[in-house]
């Protein structure tokens, strides 16, 4: 991404400004002020995509049931450059979690799809892409519920062809996602799994919020595919009637938070874009895992704008996967010893 003099907006490509403008049309004319959504316009413009068992883009596919009733399924992507089936036997596993604002897209989503397939090839992991209910349908606490009993589905059932390595597994989500992950670990330290072993979070770009307007809330209010207001309605699709966004679901370290400071969380690691409208809200829950005693790793893209590793082209797509496999790598060998 080429240097930029505007502080409040990236250079962007023209395919990278053109989806802007097209998802800022969607977003006009899917949502509703009152925080309902047009439910027929958002799957009419969400393209979806199926598994494969040939590979595609180095990784191969399948699709799971967990719950029916509820849509809650997960994709698992085993990656095919790994040179047999044999080699697949030891790879970490990565439980992903997509984001959206809670409100939009879903595991099998056309940017997921290609989002997830890379991260199967670049760090040789079998990524497991759990689809969950949506917002405003189902609000809070409906999300953490499926991803969490996700955990438990896996944990309890022997998969047929699944060869991942479940002692050696990472929660990874972006956005929405990303904020899932922290709920989601927390709630998996009071429970006993009996095959699941978790070592490490990964959070990319997490969407936390506040009352508050933090400085670069107020700033960037012209950085691309997110802003404020879009923010706002996301948050009032998806939290409780009647609670702000000092909820603790979106303030985890805010005036209504829980102490965390006994629970013991895996080793994060914590992606931040420079152009990212929450970056003060990522970096405050950086330093609130730190002065809760947890590990945690901050690392900052300078030019990143709200969901950049969609866009494969960019640098920044190869930079967090290095940083991601180098994170990774650390704990694998830290689980080992």
């Amino acid at each position: 991404m080429a240097q930029n003099d505007d502080p409040e907006s990236p250079e962007l490509p023209c395919e990278i400004k053109l989806a802007n403008w097209a998802f800022s049309i969607f977003f006009n004319v899917i949502s509703r002020s009152n925080g309902i959504v047009y439910r027929f316009l958002r799957s009419s413009f969400d393209l979806k995509t199926c598994p494969s068992k040939k590979p595609i883009n180095g990784a191969k596919t399948t699709d799971i049931t967990v719950d029916n009733s509820r849509n809650l399924w997960f994709r698992i992507y085993t990656p095919t450059n790994t040179g047999d089936d044999a080699a697949t036997a030891g790879l970490p596993v990565i439980f992903f979690f997509h984001g959206g604002g809670f409100v939009f897209l879903a595991a099998n989503s056309l940017p997921y799809e290609v989002f997830c397939r890379g991260l199967a090839r670049h760090l040789s992991a079998i990524i497991i892409s759990v689809n969950y209910r949506l917002a405003p349908d189902n609000r809070y606490p409906s999300q953490y519920e499926d991803g969490f009993d996700a955990l438990k589905f896996i944990d309890a059932t022997k998969l047929e062809g699944f060869s991942g390595n479940l002692k050696q597994c990472f929660l990874a989500g972006d956005s929405a996602g990303g904020n899932m992950v922290h709920h989601i670990a927390v709630k998996a330290r009071e429970h006993e799994f009996s095959n699941l072993k978790f070592i490490g979070n990964i959070l990319i770009q997490p969407f936390f919020g506040g009352e508050e307007r933090t400085e670069s809330e107020l700033r960037l209010t012209r950085a691309p595919f997110f802003t404020m207001d879009r923010a706002d309605w996301m948050w009032k699709s998806f939290l409780p009637e009647g609670s702000n966004r000092d909820h603790p679901a979106a303030n985890v370290f805010g005036p209504n938070s829980v102490d965390i400071s006994g629970v013991k969380l895996p080793s994060t690691i914590i992606f931040v874009g420079g152009f990212d409208p929450l970056q003060d809200w990522q970096k405050r829950y950086y330093e609130g895992l730190k002065k809760s005693g947890k590990e945690v790793h901050l690392v900052e893209f300078a030019n990143a704008f709200h969901s950049f590793y969609v866009f494969p082209e960019l640098p920044e797509f190869d930079l967090l996967m290095k940083e991601t496999k180098d994170f990774m790598q650390k704990q694998l060998e830290s689980s080992n010893i």
